[in-house]
């Protein structure tokens, strides 16, 4: 065990919780309703706790059992035989466990995005613990786990580059929330503006420093790969910003606060994949390129496929986890066939599984709720309480 190394990997680890609780609850509960901000926070949390348990029962086993194949077996579930001395490279293997816990809650609560304002707590929780165990896990096992996608496995000596999640956390949880979305139909009132851009803008802001965490402790190691992946991320983050806005100003004469923190998402969300392979100026390039590609697809799905993604899943963390992918490829740090292969496979992957696991939660429990809730909203029609007086 490397004593640096551990207390590294600590830190990062309660980054990444952090990215969840509490800033992405505030970045999404900002930008709904006021009579739904309580019930966005009630679905993070709640995800955050049944995620916890879920991933300590078979999530990590599935995902970092035993190598090879399309699953890692039960051998680690409930990590039996794992004790304080286990060890995974340099750390303890514990630790490793709970490093990976936290990406296995962020990634279904980032799909709460899609569908706030119209769903039901029992299909948050239902929907959420199936496609964590049954999408998430196995995809984390074919590219992290080494599976049949890592070195070695199918795209042959050089496999699928992942550093932090573009494909195993942006795009599974982008081309979701995109299935729930189309699945579920629009709200009943899809033009009312963020109830508190403050919360967004805070709840972005601390997204911004729990991602050195997410991306810097996916070296696992306190070396030179992690400080240049905190750097690089910094730098997509600050170049998506400035560009989202540009293009904004541009297009529609004047730039939103909205808009600075969604190109802020976009360009972390971009960088992900690639942190640990480029420096400064491809993270700079990556990252105003994101600002824009991301804006478009957000008018893409709303507007032209009239895609209710409530608050942009798809357009922000899907495209950008993509395209952030391609560009590992692009700079020569994967083989083309690995990324792109594994881009297809996965998202084949996750369309169809998540359209099935939807029509077996929908057998148990309703998805969407009644008009009459949808209208007053949530918190105090599912929740029996609210944060606002209400008038909006």
């Amino acid at each position: 065990m490397n004593a640096a190394d551990t207390a590294f990997l600590i830190t990062a680890t309660a980054l990444v919780l952090f990215m969840t609780l509490p800033a992405l609850a505030l970045f999404y509960g900002g930008l709904v309703r006021a009579r739904n901000v309580l019930s966005v926070f009630m679905h993070v949390f709640s995800i955050a706790c049944l995620m916890s348990i879920l991933w300590l029962a078979l999530g990590y086993t599935i995902a970092f059992g035993e190598p090879g194949g399309v699953w890692g077996g039960l051998s680690r579930a409930f990590l039996i035989g794992v004790t304080p001395d286990s060890l995974t490279g340099t750390v303890p293997e514990v630790l490793f466990f709970a490093f990976q816990m936290t990406f296995a809650i962020i990634t279904p609560a980032l799909i709460v995005g899609a569908y706030v304002e119209r769903v039901g707590f029992g299909f948050v929780l239902t929907f959420s613990a199936l496609w964590m165990l049954l999408v998430y896990a196995p995809v984390v096992h074919w590219i992290w786990g080494g599976g049949f996608m890592a070195d070695g496995g199918i795209w042959g000596e050089t496999g699928t580059r992942d550093f932090a999640g573009g494909i195993v956390v942006h795009e599974t949880a982008g081309l979701a929330a995109l299935v729930i979305a189309w699945f579920l139909g629009p709200r009943k009132n899809r033009t009312t503006p963020p109830h508190q851009p403050g919360l967004v803008m805070i709840g972005a802001a601390m997204l911004w420093v729990g991602w050195f965490g997410f991306n810097g402790g996916s070296a696992l190691a306190a070396n030179g790969q992690a400080a240049m992946a905190i750097t690089v991320t910094h730098l997509s983050a600050a170049a998506a910003s400035l560009s989202w806005v540009l293009w904004e100003r541009i297009k529609f004469g004047r730039a939103s606060m909205v808009g600075l923190v969604t190109g802020t998402i976009a360009g972390l969300a971009s960088i992900t994949p690639a942190a640990g392979f480029v420096g400064p100026i491809a993270a700079m390039v990556i990252g105003a390129v994101a600002g824009i590609l991301c804006q478009e697809a957000v008018n893409l799905v709303r507007n032209r496929l009239k895609i209710d993604d409530t608050l942009d899943v798809f357009a922000v963390h899907g495209v950008g986890g993509i395209f952030g992918t391609i560009m590992v490829a692009v700079l020569g740090h994967g083989a083309w066939i690995a990324q792109l292969g594994a881009l297809a496979l996965v998202g084949i992957y996750t369309v169809a599984a998540s359209v099935v696991l939807l029509k077996l939660v929908a057998m148990v429990t309703r998805l969407r709720v009644d008009a009459e809730t949808e209208t007053n909203g949530l918190d105090l029609s599912v929740h029996g309480e609210r944060a606002y007086e209400l008038n909006s």
